[in-house]
């Protein structure tokens, strides 16, 4: 996460949209240092903020988002970060295409939108880089999946794992349509985190526990259970057998997930997000 930024000190980039995820990464890569920040977004204040916490340069004018007319600074750009919303993404394209050399690399953090849509919006542009990261990113704890084109090069496909890698976790894909099974398990994921949480804190409520105590034992419990799996690398099955003995609370508790099909309704809840993932592609 705070490994020294591999990259020339003047790496600039340059983010279309300043929303939450943007702004998650903006603030990582200002952390570690390194970078040169600029930012494009219809909204002034958001500019603004991004000017003050990040020092970013702001590339819109007055209520604008459209690359500056009057420099050259759109076009000096290592990397361009696409973090509109998919519905905005035809008018971005159209704005920045021409701001583009062969050198510049632009990663995608758009859901729903495939590679060879961007590229074809962007003048057929070459060299993309298509993620999922997921919210965990605000705090630094989030992990992306990435995909390059052939086109990047071994320098570009490093700056994109920087970027990344500076919001957590990375990983590599070898084929785009994974991107969809990544959405269902983990950028979709923390979203069933938060229901089984709800659920678990509701229901220790229900049983006399305080509110408060109820979300702290919740909470408490999936970040170190998470925590112990991931340190000891041990499989997932292996580790819920160590907590259920026999005849005990545990195995009463989880025979009732077993009687519900819970395993058969998170199989149908990640086909469904992945059926749905594949649907948006098909329709952007």
């Amino acid at each position: 996460m705070n490994a020294p930024n591999p990259h020339s000190p003047t790496t600039r980039i340059a983010f279309i949209g300043a929303g939450n995820m943007a702004s998650a990464i903006a603030q990582g890569l200002h952390q570690q240092g390194g970078f040169a920040l600029s930012v494009a977004d219809p909204h002034a204040p958001a500019r603004q903020r991004w000017q003050a916490d990040f020092s970013a340069t702001q590339l819109s004018s007055a209520d604008d988002a459209s690359p500056p007319r009057d420099t050259q600074a759109a076009n000096e750009f290592d990397a361009l970060i696409l973090a509109v919303k998919p519905q905005q993404f035809a008018q971005a394209a159209q704005d920045w295409a021409a701001s583009l050399t062969p050198n510049t690399l632009v990663i995608s953090v758009m859901a729903g939108i495939p590679i060879a849509k961007i590229s074809a919006a962007l003048g057929g542009h070459a060299a993309v880089v298509r993620t999922m990261p997921n919210t965990p990113a605000r705090i630094g704890q989030g992990i992306t999946a990435l995909f390059a084109t052939p086109e990047c090069s071994p320098a570009q496909t490093a700056l994109a794992q920087t970027v990344l890698a500076s919001v957590g976790q990375t990983v590599w894909l070898d084929a785009e349509s994974q991107i969809d099974a990544v959405t269902a398990v983990s950028g979709s994921g923390p979203a069933y985190v938060f229901y089984i949480a709800q659920a678990m804190q509701d229901a220790g409520v229900a049983l006399g526990l305080p509110p408060a105590t109820a979300r702290q034992l919740t909470l408490a419990t999936l970040q170190g259970s998470a925590a112990l799996a991931a340190d000891c690398g041990e499989d997932l099955h292996a580790l819920r057998e160590q907590v259920t003995s026999k005849g005990g609370t545990t195995a009463a508790a989880l025979a009732v997930f077993k009687a519900a099909h819970l395993d058969e309704s998170v199989h149908a809840a990640l086909r469904a997000a992945h059926g749905r993932a594949q649907e948006l592609a098909s329709q952007s």
